[in-house]
C-alpha cells in the first residue's frame, strides 16, 4: 500500500486520528517516532520555520516544493500539506500539484483567498470568486498523476460573508470532484456538525494555536465525527519555546549545566537521525564495492 493509499485508509477507518503539524524533517521524524500516522506541513509552520516570518504570502510554490519534499524524504508516514492559493492561476495551480506530487506528499488543499494569501486566522483576507476558485480545483485535479493523491478546498469567506456563503462554496467544491472541502473560521462545534450535515465527504478539524477564538475541545471533535484532528503548529510552537527557554538559561546562567534536562541525550538524537543505519549502509556499500573491484581484478589475471 502506498503513503496516498495509507492516507485515505487512515481517513475512512473508525475513529478519530491526530494529525500533529511539524516545521522540517527532524520534528517530523519526532512525531514519526512517537506512533503517530500521519503529519501535517502547514504554510504557517513553513514560513515561521524558513523564513521567521509571519503566514501573508510571502514564500513561493518552490520553496514549499523543495520544503515539503525534505520532510517526505524524512519519514514513512503520510504528509499532508498546505498549497496556499495554487500560487497564481490554473497554469500555476498545475505546476503546483505536480511539484508537490514529485516531492512525495499524500495530500494537499488549495484555499480560495487572493494571491498572495494570509494565514486563515489573520485579520485582512479576501477571496477570489467562486468560478475563479472552480477553475483552479479542476486544474489541480487534471494536474495529478496519481489518481490517490488527496486533494482539499478550502474557503475562507466565511470571515468574510459568513457561514451559509462558506456552506455552498463548499458544496461547490465537492460537486467539481475534490476529495474534501473545508469551511476555514468555523470554529464553534454547532459550526463544525453544521458543516458535517450539509457538505458531503469526509471533513477534519482544525486545532491550531495560531487561532485564539478556538475552544472546542478534542474530545468534542471526536464525538461529532472528526476524521482527522490536525494541529498545524503544534511543532513549531514547542520548538520555538523550547529554544527560547534554552537561551534565556544559556544567558542567565553561562552553563550548559542547568540545560542538560533540556536537551535531547546525544545517543536519542543520533537514533532520530538514524547515526547507525547510515553508518552501516555505508560500510555495506564499501564491501560490495571492494568485491566487485576484487572480482573483476581476479577475472582479468
Amino acid at each position: 500500500m502506498s503513503l496516498r493509499q495509507r492516507f485515505r485508509a487512515l481517513i475512512a477507518r473508525p475513529g478519530t486520528d491526530l494529525m500533529p503539524g511539524v516545521y522540517d524533517a527532524l520534528s517530523a521524524r519526532i512525531f514519526e517516532a512517537q506512533g503517530f500516522e500521519a503529519i501535517v506541513a502547514g504554510g504557517y509552520a513553513a514560513v515561521g520555520s524558513m523564513l521567521a516570518q509571519p503566514d501573508t504570502g510571502q514564500s513561493n510554490m518552490r520553496d514549499y516544493a523543495d520544503h515539503y519534499g525534505r520532510i517526505c524524504g524524512a519519514v514513512d508516514i503520510p504528509v499532508y500539506v498546505d498549497g496556499d492559493t495554487g500560487f497564481g492561476g490554473v497554469n500555476n495551480v498545475r505546476q503546483m500539484v505536480r511539484a508537490f506530487e514529485a516531492a512525495g506528499v499524500a495530500g494537499l488543499f488549495i484555499n480560495d483567498q487572493v494571491f498572495p494569501n494570509r494565514c486563515g486566522y489573520l485579520p485582512g483576507k479576501r477571496v477570489i470568486p467562486v468560478a475563479e476558485m472552480l477553475a483552479k480545483l479542476k486544474a489541480a485535479l487534471d494536474a495529478r498523476r496519481d489518481p490517490e493523491l488527496f486533494i482539499a478546498a478550502r474557503t475562507d469567506v466565511a470571515a468574510i460573508e459568513g457561514l451559509d456563503a462558506a456552506i455552498e462554496r463548499c458544496q461547490l467544491f465537492m460537486e467539481c470532484g475534490v476529495d474534501m472541502a473545508k469551511a476555514q473560521g468555523a470554529d464553534k462545534i454547532e459550526d463544525y456538525q453544521r458543516l458535517r450535515r450539509e457538505i458531503s465527504g469526509p471533513r477534519f478539524a482544525n486545532m491550531s494555536q495560531a487561532n485564539d477564538k478556538g475552544g472546542v475541545t478534542l474530545a468534542e471533535y471526536e464525538a461529532a465525527g472528526a476524521e482527522m484532528v490536525s494541529f498545524p503548529s503544534l511543532g513549531l510552537f514547542a520548538a520555538a519555546a523550547a529554544v527560547r527557554a534554552a537561551a534565556r538559561l544559556l544567558k542567565s546562567e553561562r552553563s550548559l549545566a542547568p540545560l542538560k534536562d533540556h536537551l535531547i541525550p546525544l545517543q536519542d538524537y543520533y537514533g532520530l537521525v538514524r547515526l547507525v543505519q547510515q553508518n552501516a549502509r555505508e560500510e555495506d556499500y564499501d564491501k560490495a564495492g571492494l568485491a566487485l573491484a576484487g572480482a573483476r581484478a581476479a577475472a582479468q589475471n
